[in-house]
């Protein structure tokens, strides 16, 4: 019974599904509630309105699925956020103007490249792009407190000339316990991102290694999202989840409910 909190919907500008069957897929696989978090990430490279989201037609779609389902089943409404510096000005207020439960900061976008795209990884030698992802998170962390966990921290990895085939939180210790550091530091928290095993990684993002180094560190925030763009990868290998997470000596997981944290028994 555990909920998934990071999923998209068509308000992002790289999924169609639709709001109220994501809802009924996390019904039939027996979860115990959602949240969704479509994309806003603003100064997209190649197209800035990809990612854009508008706002009162997603609040009105959305609240109008909660009502509907809220004798059965609870639903929350997040937010997906881009992170990138030129914009620590004016994220904070767009957050602050909206009634979000959830909100997802993440590192889509660095130095106006998406890792996504092949150009990222041009010039560098793999572990030299990875690492650039990596410090341009802290480079977020130190602008922005707009937000409620970091996504995917690892999600660099999945778009790699090799992937994670070489990849270990060891060789960027450094800069990913710098990372976790901060986050703590901050109150602010990490999630499982069940999304790495639907792309073959054969690991949840961030890895198994980093969700137990958060842990040790002193981090007690997770949350659980499969990253899901369509109804069928809604709770996406959530079999594996209690497990990988108390043995990264967690005993709760975290959903959030008007941006406060409430922590649920695995």
């Amino acid at each position: 019974m555990l909920w998934d909190t990071h999923m998209h919907t068509h308000f992002s500008g790289d999924s169609d599904a639709d709001s109220r069957e994501m809802v009924l897929s996390a019904k039939e696989k027996g979860l115990a509630g959602i949240c969704f978090t479509d994309h806003l990430d603003i100064d997209y490279p190649d197209d800035p309105t990809e990612f854009l989201i508008d706002f009162p037609a997603y609040f009105q779609e959305l609240l109008q699925v909660q009502k509907d389902f809220s004798s059965e089943f609870p639903v929350g409404i997040g937010l997906e956020l881009g992170l990138q510096p030129h914009l620590s000005k004016d994220l904070p207020s767009i957050i602050a103007e909206h009634p979000f439960d959830f909100v997802i900061g993440s590192s889509h976008v660095v130095h106006g490249i998406d890792p996504y795209y092949p150009q990222y990884y041009a010039g560098k030698t793999e572990d030299e792009a990875y690492r650039e992802y990596f410090e341009s998170i802290l480079e977020n962390l130190a602008l922005f407190d707009c937000f409620d966990v970091y996504g995917h921290i690892d999600y660099v990895v999945r778009y790699g000339p090799n992937r994670n085939t070489y990849y270990t939180y060891e060789k960027f210790a450094d800069v990913i316990d710098a990372i976790l550091r901060t986050l703590i530091h901050k109150g602010k928290g990490i999630e499982i991102n069940t999304g790495g095993f639907k792309y073959g990684l054969g690991h949840p993002n961030p890895t198994e290694a980093i969700l137990k180094r958060y842990r040790e560190l002193g981090g007690e925030i997770i949350t659980i999202g499969a990253d899901a763009h369509k109804p069928e990868h809604v709770a996406f290998d959530f079999e594996k989840v209690p497990d990988i997470l108390k043995n990264a000596g967690f005993s709760y997981y975290t959903v959030f409910k008007n941006r406060k944290p409430e922590f649920y028994k695995l």
